[in-house]
């Protein structure tokens, strides 16, 4: 049996920030947005990775849910404490330099971490925690 990741999701509050951050800043290309019952879904995803997708939806996309939930759910994804994403890279420092000067909020500038990896991390415009790791050789 072989079992691939195929997507994932990531809560985001305004698509069209998220975009700009997605596909302007880390050059993910758009495959997919789609709107349905006052909601959207923006997918992405690495050129290098056409078979893995990362799905930007609303912090809640349940129509059924109460307001309640909704409101609840926004406060979580405002804190950052919704999604973390790990994504992988060939140069950890070229890539938190890029991200940085194009104004992304940096978490942790690049360091060597005890279990093999320099990694950095940033907030992306709804608060979710991204880290990009370059494994040391």
């Amino acid at each position: 049996m072989d079992i691939k990741l195929s997507q994932c999701f990531i809560a985001v509050d305004d698509h069209d920030k998220a975009l700009a951050f997605y596909r302007d800043v880390l050059g993910l290309e758009v495959r997919g947005d789609v709107g349905y019952e006052g909601m959207r879904w923006v997918t992405v995803g690495a050129p290098s990775q056409p078979d893995v997708n990362i799905v930007l939806e609303p912090p809640l996309a349940d129509p059924n849910a109460t307001a309640a939930d909704k409101e609840a759910m926004a406060e979580l994804l405002a804190k950052g404490l919704l999604r973390a994403v790990i994504f992988s890279t060939d140069d950890c420092d070229a890539t938190f330099e890029r991200i940085r000067a194009a104004g992304g909020e940096v978490l942790q500038e690049p360091v060597d971490q005890p279990y093999g990896v320099r990694d950095c991390a940033f907030r992306d415009p709804a608060g979710n925690m991204l880290r990009f790791t370059q494994p040391r050789g």
